[in-house]
């Protein structure tokens, strides 16, 4: 059997404690926007990049009240969020080139939210061939840009 080393994942399954604080909720309260890689505050929401992306440049937009679903967020809350989602795309594709950009919700835990309980837009920047056989077969991802290099990309888009 073959191994594939990804130590950064170690961190993610081992420190989720068994009430888990709302990782949303934390940064939006926060004042430490660089440390917590918060690109951008609006009046309703506010724009990251994700911990564990999938590819670079993968980045959510959340709002600050904490919603569990589109039902229940106000309608302000949600056209402010379409109105970010166009200025991480013009930022996505300023900055990385994608060929395509994924932008999506995940609506409970087992349509695949980290965070169930708080409502977050998905975006990623996609290009042909980045599920390579590291992501099929290895269910591994490589990504060539540390974090910090994506916020200091992205940040200037949002200033």
């Amino acid at each position: 059997m073959d191994r594939l080393w990804s130590p950064w994942r170690y961190q993610y399954v081992s420190q989720a404690p068994e009430q888990p604080a709302c990782i949303f909720c934390e940064h939006a309260a926060a004042t430490q926007d660089e440390r917590n890689y918060v690109l951008h505050r609006a009046g309703f929401n506010f724009v990251l990049l994700n911990l564990y992306p999938y590819t670079n440049g993968h980045l959510m937009i959340a709002p600050y009240r904490h919603v569990p679903d589109l039902v229940e967020t106000p309608a302000e809350t949600l056209a402010e969020m379409m109105k970010l989602a166009q200025a991480a795309e013009a930022a996505l594709r300023a900055e990385y080139q994608p060929e395509g950009i994924n932008v999506g919700f995940n609506l409970g835990r087992c349509a695949g939210a980290g965070v169930a309980g708080h409502l977050h837009l998905h975006m990623l920047p996609r290009w042909f061939g980045d599920t390579s056989f590291m992501t099929a077969i290895g269910e591994t991802r490589v990504l060539p840009e540390d974090l910090r290099a994506t916020y200091q990309k992205l940040r200037k888009h949002f200033s």
